[in-house]
């Protein structure tokens, strides 16, 4: 048997084998402490890490101490995503000191979207949490996310809505998101106070058909948030305080802002592909037949190539807008 656990490839085939494997040769103290035939704990802390070695540890014993101190049945799934640090070697010290952390190592890099997706198939808890290693988000406040779920069957979801921004690139990033935020209200007909907040609990069960459609990065956040939305499962959002990260932020601003927005208007398209093409399209047509009046006016009988390309393409894009609800109504399942 190999030494390590079975690579990302392997563990992302499908689906149903998307699962990560902890090294065989590292057991963790729940693994050897706990029965394997106990009942389930109620809530799985999702917590990927990928070169966090200086400050992983302390949030490990934030998120810990604060489910500790509540009534609250737990695990913490901690994701080392190929770091190259030392990281690794302190999550496996960290569940020798704590009896409810698993250690899911990754031999290669697959994004914070990937661990959160392998995360929640290997969850064992009815509540997922989703929260990350950087000392941003007041991981001490799980156990009041929790609650409202096993409080209201009503919410399917919990999202901590950050009230300010703390993040690199503070002066692009607050427009650039301002806007992508807009475009998804507009899209989902919902408000929405955080669309891409990386502090929030769910239903297992209610997300289980949505995991196969969240990319590999940061959006990942973003497409479950959407997904809920676009099925109306019920999300609540609860203010929180977002603090300045700690180490070297991954986020990119050019590529990852991109990929937001991409990402929006893919969910909206998988869900309700009329409210992103169909308005386009219709505003191609009336443009197209009110310069054709105009055209008729200024030259009797004369219709410019624009003209006719205005509202061809309106057709166009209309006929691909009909097809692709007509694709979306008739597949089974999500």
């Amino acid at each position: 048997m190999s030494e390590h656990p079975t690579t990302l490839a392997e563990a992302t085939a499908s689906p149903e084998a998307a699962v990560a494997v902890p090294d065989p040769t590292r057991t963790t103290a729940l693994e050897r402490q706990g029965d394997p035939d106990a009942a389930p704990p109620y809530v799985t802390v999702v917590l990927p890490a990928y070169n966090e070695q200086d400050h992983v540890l302390a949030e490990v014993e934030r998120i810990c101490g604060a489910l500790d101190a509540s009534e609250l049945t737990y695990e913490v799934l901690a994701i080392d995503d190929a770091s190259t640090d030392g990281t690794l070697e302190v999550l496996h010290a960290a569940a020798e000191r704590f009896p409810h952390v698993r250690v899911l190592p990754f031999r290669r890099n697959g994004g914070s979207g990937t661990a959160r997706r392998i995360g929640t198939l290997q969850a064992r808890g009815t509540v997922v949490v989703w929260t990350d290693a950087d000392m941003t988000y007041p991981n001490e406040r799980i156990p009041e996310l929790v609650r409202i779920l096993r409080d209201d069957e009503s919410y399917d979801q919990v999202v901590g809505a950050r009230t300010t921004e703390e993040g690199t690139h503070k002066l692009l990033r607050v427009p650039a998101k301002w806007l992508i935020r807009q475009v998804a209200q507009r899209l989902t007909n919902q408000k929405i106070p955080d669309l891409n907040s990386g502090l929030r609990a769910f239903r297992r069960s209610v997300s289980l058909p949505y995991l196969r459609l969240l990319p590999p990065g940061f959006s990942c956040v973003t497409t479950i948030t959407l997904a809920f939305l676009s099925n109306q499962h019920d999300i609540r959002y609860v203010p929180i305080h977002y603090a300045k990260r700690a180490g070297v932020s991954k986020f990119h601003f050019t590529r990852d802002a991109y990929r937001y927005i991409l990402q929006v208007l893919r969910m909206v398209m998988y869900f309700d592909p009329l409210k992103v093409l169909m308005p386009p399209a219709l505003w191609l047509v009336v443009i197209g037949l009110v310069k054709g009046v105009v055209d008729m006016v200024r030259h009797p009988f004369y219709f410019p190539a624009s003209t006719v390309l205005l509202v061809v393409t309106g057709l166009l894009i209309g006929s691909l807008a009909l097809l692709s609800d007509l694709v979306v109504r008739s597949r089974d399942g999500v």
